[in-house]
């Protein structure tokens, strides 16, 4: 279906809960109140959207959280949703933590593809960021991803780590350099040439603890990773579903891809909406805006009738979506939850 600007939006993200094992500083960094299981859709509640979605044209869905491995049976849904007719595609969004425990039952669920955060591969840098010494842990899992066959992304938010440490009152104040920005990049597209891995460099998006975050601009990062590597040239094929811009460099295996979402505008191009785990259908990340579903799912109306509402309401989200986000202008962002209750 196309919204109110001629975009096909074909993409489902959906966001199974708000918890998570980490704690990462731009996301999650502190405790937050657990929203009430009773509040948060259900496996058949969220199947009960998928398929209306379905209907109106969206064919992929991403699972998302917080970290949607610890909801239990999180392999279930996904098995659910890839039985929904018209449903060609469901991938997930993951910390990595519990990879190696569930690749078996994300294989027997049918995943497509498993993304996974990693944002440095340096271990002191990995656990002053997300509060954990966790790194093995998650290249473990990377590991078992890569030898399961599943197609496999790295994402990797674009963190100024000069600037993360002297506004973290650590020890170990940095001068700002290019050689600081390239070396967790470095390190990560090196992935890329021995495996069939993605590497996407995230830009800082100004929501919940990401506003005033010290990320690093792409205006800034993309020349500097492509002054190192002289060769690397644009990538025209496509590598999945959102609006990452990929590089290809000789003889590695994988591709380098940014997202940069303020500093290179991709909302022409942009096919998603978004499901948060109580059931509000975003249209943007930048908004506070949407349609609230479980009231429907939950209604005491037929299920014809719902099955009518929920329809009639994706579509009218669809074609309510703004032409734009305001990353730019932080003063009209009116989305104010953190990131781990959207679903990212």
């Amino acid at each position: 279906m196309q919204d109110g600007y001629g975009r096909e939006i074909d993409y489902l993200r959906i966001s199974i809960t708000d918890k998570c094992n980490l704690r990462c500083k731009y996301c999650m960094p502190t405790d937050i109140d657990s929203v009430p299981m009773s509040r948060i859709l259900s496996f058949e509640e969220i199947a009960s959207v998928v398929r209306e979605a379905a209907c109106l044209g969206i064919n992929r869905i991403k699972i998302t959280g917080g970290e949607p491995l610890i909801r239990r049976n999180c392999c279930t849904l996904i098995k659910m949703l890839k039985q929904i007719d018209g449903i060609s595609q469901v991938t997930i969004t993951t910390n990595g933590l519990l990879l190696c425990e569930y690749i078996d039952e994300l294989i027997d669920a049918g995943i497509d593809g498993i993304n996974i955060s990693i944002d440095t591969l340096d271990k002191e840098r990995y656990k002053h960021l997300t509060g954990y010494d966790k790194l093995d842990l998650v290249l473990e899992g990377l590991d078992a991803v890569i030898k399961s066959g599943i197609a496999c992304k790295i994402n990797a938010v674009s963190v100024d780590w000069p600037e993360f440490y002297k506004s973290d009152m650590a020890e170990r104040p940095m001068d700002y350099t290019c050689e600081d920005i390239l070396t967790d990049a470095n390190a990560l597209i090196g992935f890329t040439k021995e495996i069939p891995v993605d590497v996407r460099f995230i830009e800082m998006m100004p929501i919940g603890s990401g506003r005033g975050f010290p990320g690093i601009s792409h205006d800034v990062l993309i020349p500097a990773i492509m002054n190192r590597y002289k060769d690397m040239s644009v990538d025209r094929e496509s590598h999945g579903n959102g609006p990452t811009v990929y590089y290809r460099l000789p003889g590695h295996k994988g591709g380098v891809g940014f997202i940069s979402a303020l500093h290179g505008e991709f909302c022409d191009n942009c096919n998603r909406i978004r499901l948060t785990t109580q059931g509000h259908l975003k249209s943007c990340l930048c908004f506070d805006s949407g349609i609230n579903l479980r009231d429907i799912i939950r209604s005491s109306f037929s299920e014809e009738e719902k099955k009518s509402a929920l329809r009639s309401d994706i579509k009218r989200a669809i074609l309510c979506k703004p032409k734009s986000h305001c990353f730019m202008e932080e003063e009209k962002i009116s989305e104010k939850h953190p990131m781990n209750s959207i679903g990212g």
